[in-house]
């Protein structure tokens, strides 16, 4: 709930912005200011998660369609080169005939993996359906919660204040809510830098094979888009799935859709990302890299996500104490 609270905050302080800028708002006009501009919010942010899956889910439906047509004819291809593959090498043929193979017992092993995968599928399927059924009365329950701290987040900023001074020293709290308004604001520029970034490259991506003939172009684009909300390593995955569809429709198209992607990564991870979500976060180039390969290595997909602005952080923090104790190098 505070993690979907702190997401929806950044477009909520965005919405009040722009409706409330300058004006006073007192009376009953106080009273809607959060609950109007929450709404909006609210419905912005489903609005556009609606449309992108408006737009992929047609998408997605026409290319399962496509690829249940072209599977048959692939296999066939792939089956009458094989064929052909062995009429060149005849001497496969005879060494594949010299196997001693008891064809009996591998198909009673067959039936006997069949039979045991169908209860083991039939339990994983109660057992995923079990964990959506859960994660959605999660999410439900996280976002009402969400609601109720966005509703009302100054007073519970001030009852926060409130309890650290009346148990920390005042020099403590200070540096607290110091390095905690520091954090708050990182986190927002980094979850704003990285929700730029990944529209960038499913731009980029659309607009290339758009122009370039390739098939897809709109689902491969969005899904490059969704995934690259993993920094630099994310579109990975768009990689791996936009390859396998073009490699239904023609092969050299999915080699070089392999191509493109490098050449679009390097230019992305190289000069792209460093410099939106480094800037949006104060983090120079290098240790943008360098959070990203340590929090992947230590803590995987959160640690990406996590290190970025976590490092930020850390580097704002040790330049501002370095800058304190700085002295002279003679003395």
């Amino acid at each position: 709930g505070l993690g979907i609270a702190f997401v929806l905050n950044v477009p909520l302080r965005f919405v009040e912005r722009v409706l409330f800028r300058g004006k006073e708002a007192a009376g009953f006009r106080k009273k809607l200011r959060r609950p109007l501009c929450l709404a909006i919010t609210i419905l912005l942010v489903g609005g556009v998660v609606f449309i992108v899956m408006f737009l992929i889910l047609p998408e997605v439906g026409r290319t399962l369609q496509t690829m249940a047509e072209r599977i048959p004819p692939f296999l066939t291809g792939v089956q009458a080169w094989i064929t052909d593959l062995i009429a060149r090498h005849p001497e496969w043929a005879d060494w594949l005939t010299t196997l001693d193979v008891d064809w009996n017992k591998l198909s009673t092993g067959a039936v006997e993996l069949l039979k045991n995968g169908t209860g083991v599928l039939l339990n994983s399927t109660l057992s995923v359906a079990t964990s959506v059924f859960s994660a959605l009365f999660n999410f439900f329950l996280g976002f009402v919660f969400a609601v109720y701290v966005l509703m009302q987040k100054e007073k519970l900023g001030r009852q926060c204040k409130q309890l650290l001074y009346a148990f920390l020293p005042e020099k403590v709290v200070q540096r607290f809510l110091h390095i905690a308004s520091l954090s708050s604001l990182t986190f927002a520029r980094f979850l704003s830098g990285q929700c730029l970034e990944a529209c960038i490259l499913g731009a980029m991506f659309f607009v290339a094979l758009t122009l370039l003939g390739f098939p897809y172009a709109l689902l491969i684009g969005v899904l490059v888009a969704f995934t690259a909300l993993i920094p630099i390593f994310g579109a990975m995955i768009g990689l791996v799935v936009g390859d396998f569809l073009l490699l239904m429709v023609d092969p050299m198209k999915a080699l070089w859709f392999i191509v493109l992607f490098f050449v679009l990564q390097q230019l992305e991870g190289n000069l792209i990302y460093p410099h939106v979500v480094g800037n949006s976060v104060g983090l120079p180039s290098i240790w943008v890299l360098v959070a990203v390969t340590v929090g992947g290595n230590a803590m995987g997909i959160p640690g990406m996500l996590l290190f970025i602005p976590i490092s930020s952080v850390m580097y704002a923090v040790a330049g501002r104490c370095v800058r304190q104790t700085q002295a002279p190098l003679w003395r």
